[in-house]
C-alpha cells in the first residue's frame, strides 16, 4: 500500500523492496507477528550484515543490508494491512535506522583505517541526505492525505493511538528528538518554505529518492561485492553537496 494516492506517486528509488516487503506483510497478516516484531527483525539483519561485512563477507553483507531495506518497508506495510497506524513503531523504526547507520559507517571506518573525522561528517551526511528525502515526503503525504503518522514538524509528544502505551510513545519520542532534532532543524532553516509549497513533482521527487535508506544501502551493498569499501565513506561525503542543489532546485521552481 502506498503512503500517497495514486495520482500522487513518484517512481521511489529507495523503495525498490516494496513488492517484497507487501508480500512478507500479507504472510504475517493472519499471524501473531506484529509491525514491531518486524522492526526487531531489521534491526537483527542489520547487526547480522555489519557482522559479515566486519568478516569480508562483503557479498552476504550487501545481501543482507539489502533484506534489512525490504524488512524496514515491510514493518509499515504490516501496520497498513492491518490499519493500525502506530507511534511506537515510526519512531522505534527511526531509532534504529540511525543506531545501525552509525554502526556501519564506525565498522566501514575501522576496517579502511579512516579518521574519525571523516566517518563522522560521512555519517553527518547520511543523515542530512535522509532528512531530506523524508522531509520532502512527508510534507506531501501530509498535503495530498497520505498515510499521516509521520508528521511534518515533530514539535510536542503524540498522544498515544489505541492499543499504545504512552509512556513508552512519550520515551521513543524524546530518543528520536534527540537522535534526529538536529538534522530536522538544519533541513528546515535550509528549506523552511516547503511546506506551504502545492506540492514537489514527480521527477524532482525521484531525484531526491536517492537519499532514501534503501537506495543508500543498496550503494552500500554495490560498492561491497565489488570490493571497493574504501570509496563508501567519500562517497557518501561528496554526495552531501546534493543537498543543496536539491534544495535550491526545490526553492527555485517550485
Amino acid at each position: 500500500m502506498s503512503k500517497l494516492p495514486e495520482e500522487y506517486r513518484f517512481l521511489d528509488l529507495s523503495d525498490y523492496g516494496r513488492p517484497v516487503a507487501r508480500f512478507i506483510a500479507l504472510s504475517l497478516k493472519e499471524t501473531i507477528f506484529t509491525p514491531v516484531h518486524v522492526t526487531f527483525c531489521f534491526m537483527l539483519t542489520g547487526l547480522l550484515g555489519i557482522l559479515a561485512m566486519y568478516h569480508h563477507y562483503f557479498f552476504l553483507a550487501a545481501l543482507l543490508f539489502v533484506f534489512k531495506s525490504i524488512l524496514d518497508a515491510a514493518d509499515g506495510e504490516l501496520a497498513r494491512i492491518r490499519n493500525k497506524p502506530s507511534y511506537i513503531g515510526r519512531y522505534l523504526d527511526s531509532v534504529f535506522d540511525i543506531i545501525l547507520n552509525l554502526l556501519i559507517l564506525l565498522t566501514i571506518g575501522y576496517m579502511t583505517n579512516t579518521p574519525i573525522s571523516y566517518i563522522l561528517l560521512a555519517f553527518f551526511g547520511l543523515q542530512l541526505q535522509g532528512t531530506l528525502y523524508n522531509y520532502y515526503y512527508v510534507i506531501l503525504r501530509n498535503i495530498f492525505q497520505g498515510d499521516t503518522t509521520s508528521r511534518v514538524f515533530e514539535t510536542e509528544v503524540p498522544i498515544a493511538l489505541h492499543g499504545e502505551n504512552q509512556t513508552i510513545v512519550t520515551l521513543l519520542y524524546r530518543i528520536y528528538l534527540a537522535l534526529y532534532g538536529v538534522f530536522d532543524r538544519i533541513i528546515y532553516v535550509l528549506d523552511r518554505s516547503a511546506s506551504k509549497s502545492k506540492g514537489i513533482p514527480s521527477w524532482l521527487m525521484t531525484a531526491i529518492s536517492t537519499f532514501g535508506l534503501g537506495f543508500q544501502l543498496l550503494i552500500i551493498g554495490i560498492l561491497l561485492t565489488f570490493n571497493q569499501i574504501d570509496l563508501i565513506i567519500p562517497f557518501f561525503i561528496t554526495y552531501s553537496l546534493m543537498v543543496f542543489v536539491f534544495i535550491g532546485i526545490r526553492k527555485a521552481f517550485y
